[in-house]
Parts: structure tokens; C-alpha cells; sequence
């Protein structure tokens, strides 16, 4: 198994534009692992590409056969949603690893795999760019979730508090104010590491 790079940061920092573009540096050889949800699939998402999509009763099998690595819940305005992470057989190949996840999804992860091969690209900007960016993408949906949006918004203070990022031994931080000058950054990072 290559080492694990796992891109996080709070909701509009362009933690999925990052990633893609990633991916499509051939340079960096990078596979990918998608994370399971329960949450219903957004407009323009496509089952294994952002996520597996499953029902609770799919998630309910996979934590009662021990296959799932990390998880988190959001009680959304929507219901309960979880985001997990499920050992499939998609870690056992010899390429490193991108995927996308939170403060806690990285510990769990370091901690099921080994702090040697967990890498974490956390992606910042500052919160009036990130406001911005998220009315403007919930304004390109057929049914925006302003709602929820702003409870995304406001959960992230906590989620990625300066305390929490600091706790969890991540120190380097990438800043997307400038998308290509962002992806160069962490593409050289992966390089080096």
C-alpha cells in the first residue's frame, strides 16, 4: 500500500476542485477511494465518483461486519447523515491514495493505517471567499438548501477550529485563493513526501 493523502478543509475551500485536479496529474499516479454517505445524492453527483450512495440499512451491514475504518454523523435538517469510510479492498494496491474527509476521518484513519502512511493536505481561504463560493454553488441547484448551507457554514468553526487542526498534528496548511497556485503547492508536497 502507498501512502494516503487526505485532502480536508471546511465546506467551500474547493476541497473537491483540488482533488480532481489532483487526480488528473498523471505525474502524481494518485488513485482514488470514494467514501460511502447516507445522505441523498446533489444535483450533478454521480454514484461512485463523490460518494457510494447507501441506504441506512446498507450502513447497518457494514458496521455490523466491522468493515467500516472511520465515520461520522451530521444531524442535518434533512435527518441523520453518515459519512464512512469502509475497508473494500480499494487500499490494496501499491499506488498512494487521495481521498477527502474531516479532522476526524483523518485520525481514524492514521490510526487504523499508521501515521507513516497518512498525509493530510489541509485546504483554507478565508471565510467571506468561502461564503461566497457556497451561495454561488447552491444557486446552480435545482432545489438550493440555503438551510443547510449555513448549518454546514457555522458547524465548520468547530469542526476546524485553530484548537482541533493544531490537536490533530497538522500543521501545513494549503490556502486556495488561487486555485492553480493552490493545486502546484500540494502537488509538490505529494512529490516530496
Amino acid at each position: 500500500m502507498g501512502k494516503i493523502f487526505l485532502i480536508l478543509g471546511k465546506s467551500s475551500t474547493g476541497k473537491d476542485t483540488v482533488f480532481n485536479k489532483l487526480l488528473e496529474n498523471k505525474k502524481l499516479n494518485l488513485s482514488t477511494y470514494v467514501s460511502y454517505t447516507t445522505r441523498p445524492m446533489r444535483d450533478g453527483e454521480c454514484e461512485g465518483r463523490e460518494y457510494h450512495f447507501c441506504t441506512n440499512e446498507k450502513y447497518e451491514e457494514y458496521r455490523k461486519n466491522g468493515k467500516i475504518i472511520e465515520e461520522r454523523c451530521y444531524n442535518t435538517i434533512m435527518g441523520l447523515w453518515h459519512y464512512f469510510t469502509v475497508d473494500d479492498g480499494s487500499f490494496d494496491n501499491e499506488n498512494d491514495v487521495l481521498m477527502i474527509g474531516t479532522v476526524e476521518s483523518f485520525l481514524s484513519i492514521r490510526d487504523f493505517w499508521g501515521g507513516d502512511k497518512v498525509c493530510p493536505i489541509f485546504i483554507d481561504c478565508d471565510d467571506r471567499t468561502r461564503l461566497f463560493r457556497a451561495i454561488s454553488r447552491e444557486e446552480k441547484r435545482k432545489e438550493p438548501q440555503y438551510k443547510e448551507m449555513c448549518r454546514r457554514f457555522v458547524a465548520d468553526s468547530d469542526d476546524f477550529s485553530d484548537e482541533r487542526i493544531k490537536a490533530a498534528g497538522i500543521n501545513k496548511r494549503f490556502i486556495n485563493n488561487d486555485l492553480d497556485e493552490c493545486v502546484s503547492e500540494i502537488a509538490s508536497y505529494i512529490k516530496q513526501s
